[in-house]
């Protein structure tokens, strides 16, 4: 599987936990480490970090991929919304929270987030 991270560098312990989670070995990681300048419009800079990540289109539809979104609330719903676009889903995000008690302050992954899944239920709701 191919994660691709928006964020800060994940650590080798949140590889290991990705993986032990999805069940499936990381075989690409793609770092698009993300700053927005905010005088400047937010969905060219976020297609720009997309574009940036090498990966063709029919990789982006057909690769199993996990997605590590930006902090940045605004930035990250953009992101999810071209990614649906180039995918024609939404993707399984990585959730990062801090470890409690650590000093210095260390992070974990705390969960996978099936964004399609969680969509397809909410259909039911309508």
């Amino acid at each position: 599987m191919i994660i691709i991270n928006f964020a800060h560098p994940l650590t080798a312990r949140q590889c290991q936990q990705i993986e032990e989670m999805a069940n499936e070995p990381i075989t690409a990681v793609y770092d698009t480490p993300c700053q927005f300048e905010n005088s400047q419009p937010l969905l060219p800079q976020v297609k720009g970090h997309i574009d940036d990540v090498p990966l063709t289109s029919t990789q982006w539809q057909t690769e199993p991929l996990l997605v590590n979104p930006p902090g940045l609330a605004p930035a990250a719903t953009v992101l999810l919304a071209e990614l649906h676009g180039r995918l024609g889903y939404f993707p399984t995000i990585i959730r990062i929270r801090p470890i409690l008690g650590s000093t210095p302050t260390r992070y974990e992954v705390a969960e996978l987030l099936n964004l399609q899944s969680v969509r397809d239920t909410a259909r039911r709701q309508r």
